[in-house]
């Protein structure tokens, strides 16, 4: 049996996916955890504030809408709270709006990762957990991808602020001595999942008889990774506590977006209406993560399978919106 976390820990990004459950799982071992979130308008931010109403019947948690430039009051929660670890989920999400709206990734994913390692220097954290991901390996034709590998080639300015934060945070540890810790997630999907994200899009369309856009002649492949397997990876990460190492959190089985639809027809009883359009700007045709540096490092063991994993996330998804 895993080892409990204790402590005082801060999640940014609380209101997101990953945070969300994370909140959920760290307050369930005991732990204090102070959320900080900006629920931006990305997405439905009443999906973000029902969220943060499932972690707010702990008592043990306690959130601040704030946003990560606001160094000001990042230093006032640190001072105040005191936190053991930080694990930063906040950031600006996805690939295809980062070719629209660039800026708000410089914003959110350098300037306030920035001053997520100034208050985690100046108050002495004891150790920052950071989300990476897949996309910094870009252009890369080798599967799978390991940490190893060259990311020099990013396809995206998303990409491009995650390779960054690596590199900030491996500057603060070797100056100043700091553990950090980047997590390369691969394609998370999941109960409370992000409504831009392809499983959750194929699931509503299929029920509202909309058409589903199947990219690359329906080649795209996806290291499609459950949510509890990945909130493993982020805790043993949390429980291991490196100075400085970046691992993938991945399944480490590529599968086809096409059978990812023929689980939610099944699951729903419904045929998608499928159009094939070519590969998007910004997009790679397949991810696949090496994770033999997990095992052996976090003895990350992924066992949640993509039937299962989409079957909870249907069930969810009907319960929630009532169908």
């Amino acid at each position: 049996m895993e080892d409990l976390i204790q402590g005082r820990i801060i999640v940014t990004g609380c209101a997101g996916f990953i945070g969300m459950h994370l909140c959920q799982s760290l307050l369930n071992d005991g732990c204090e955890v102070f959320g900080i979130d900006n629920i931006n308008s990305y997405y439905d931010k009443n999906l973000k504030m029902d969220r943060l109403s499932v972690l707010e019947k702990n008592s043990n948690f306690s959130c601040k809408i704030l946003d990560l430039n606001n160094n000001e009051g990042l230093k006032k929660i640190f001072k105040n709270f005191s936190p053991k670890i930080v694990v930063n989920l906040a950031a600006q999400a996805g690939v295809q709006y980062s070719l629209v709206n660039p800026y708000s990734y410089i914003d959110s994913n350098i300037s306030g990762f920035m001053n997520i390692l100034d208050c985690c220097s100046l108050f002495s954290v004891e150790g920052l957990i950071y989300a990476s991901s897949s996309s910094v390996y870009g252009a890369n034709t080798k599967t799978p991808f390991s940490e190893d590998d060259n990311v020099d080639n990013p396809v995206s300015i998303y990409a491009v602020t995650k390779k960054t934060n690596e590199l900030m945070a491996n500057v603060y540890s070797n100056l100043h001595g700091m553990n950090c810790t980047g997590l390369r997630f691969f394609t998370v999907y999941g109960p409370w999942g992000r409504p831009d994200m392809s499983y959750y899009i194929f699931t509503k369309s299929i029920l509202d008889n909309e058409r589903i856009n199947i990219y690359d002649g329906g080649r795209v492949e996806r290291d499609f990774t459950y949510i509890d397997d990945i909130i493993m990876g982020v805790k043993a990460a949390i429980r291991k506590n490196y100075r400085n190492e970046i691992f993938n959190l991945g399944n480490n089985k590529k599968e086809k977006v096409l059978d990812l639809i023929r689980i939610i027809e099944r699951r729903l009883g419904k045929k998608a209406i499928i159009d094939y359009k070519p590969l998007k700007p910004g997009d790679i045709s397949s991810t696949n993560a090496d994770i033999l540096k997990s095992k052996n490092m976090l003895e990350y063991r992924p066992n949640i399978g993509l039937e299962e994993g989409v079957t909870n996330f249907i069930n969810w998804y009907l319960n929630y919106y009532d169908f």
